[in-house]
């Protein structure tokens, strides 16, 4: 008779089909629960934004910290307001839908005009190291906002110029509570604040943290709207994935 051999391991149960199931749902919840609430993948489709965002910069955007505080998730999370000088994400105050990315040049109660193309702030010039070079003539609206009255060329939306009346003082424009005043970092093609208004704060989406992929776009592929355009493209990246994926862009902080 032999006795029990002691370096024997019980075998592991199995896994039943309704334990797996719970299991995939649960990783699906949480999933689904960081990327509704938490972070959330954008992709850069214009050149406002050069260079620090450039067209085709993929960015992880944090929803969580500039959540207001009197939301769902409650006075734990870490909320903080937003600031000057954050890049922030936000639903386009005047063509719903579209996700914008500019950086905030003012909060509420700052006095904002440009001279010269120079950023004056609540009456002092603003450093701005971060800008893309000038690279368009000179537009008498767009350099010396709010100065000027904006042209037919301008592409002002119809009801800005009115909008903004009520908020000059002294030749600058004072932001209203709950608004932000956004720019592109290149100045020269961005279509902002100065061209539609204000950012309003429940149109914020969040933050972008870093680049998580980078790929060199056209800048007009957004404007490809069709199926066979988009295969194409994807297609394009497969090809040259290796070649043309800015790997010097990977897991670069945006600031």
């Amino acid at each position: 008779m032999f006795g029990k051999n002691k370096d024997t391991v019980p075998e592991k149960k199995k896994e039943t089909f309704s334990e797996s199931l719970s299991g995939m749902a649960a990783v699906f919840v949480s999933g689904l629960f960081i990327i509704t609430f938490i972070v959330q993948a954008f992709e850069i489709p214009s050149g406002s934004m050069e260079n620090t965002l450039l067209v085709g910069d993929h960015v992880f955007v944090d929803r969580l910290t500039p959540m207001s505080k009197a939301s769902y998730v409650g006075p734990l999370m870490p909320y903080r307001e937003i600031k000057r000088g954050d890049i922030i994400v936000f639903l386009h105050p005047t063509e719903p839908g579209m996700y914008v990315v500019k950086r905030v040049m003012g909060i509420p109660g700052d006095r904002i005009r440009l001279k010269d193309g120079v950023v004056y702030r609540n009456g002092e010039p603003l450093q701005e190291p971060y800008l893309h070079a000038h690279d368009r003539p000179t537009s008498p609206y767009r350099d010396d906002f709010p100065a000027i009255q904006a042209g037919p060329m301008d592409e002002v939306t119809s009801e800005w110029p009115m909008q903004m009346q009520a908020h000059l003082r002294n030749g600058e424009l004072v932001v209203p509570p709950d608004s932000y005043f956004g720019m592109g970092d290149h100045r020269d093609v961005s279509l902002d604040s100065r061209y539609w208004g204000f950012i309003p704060r429940n149109n914020i989406v969040g933050r972008p943290l870093f680049i998580y992929w980078s790929f060199e776009t056209p800048s007009d592929q957004y404007e490809r709207k069709s199926a066979g355009e988009r295969i194409s493209f994807l297609g394009h990246i497969v090809i040259h994935f290796f070649d043309q994926t800015r790997w010097s862009r990977m897991f670069h902080l945006v600031h």
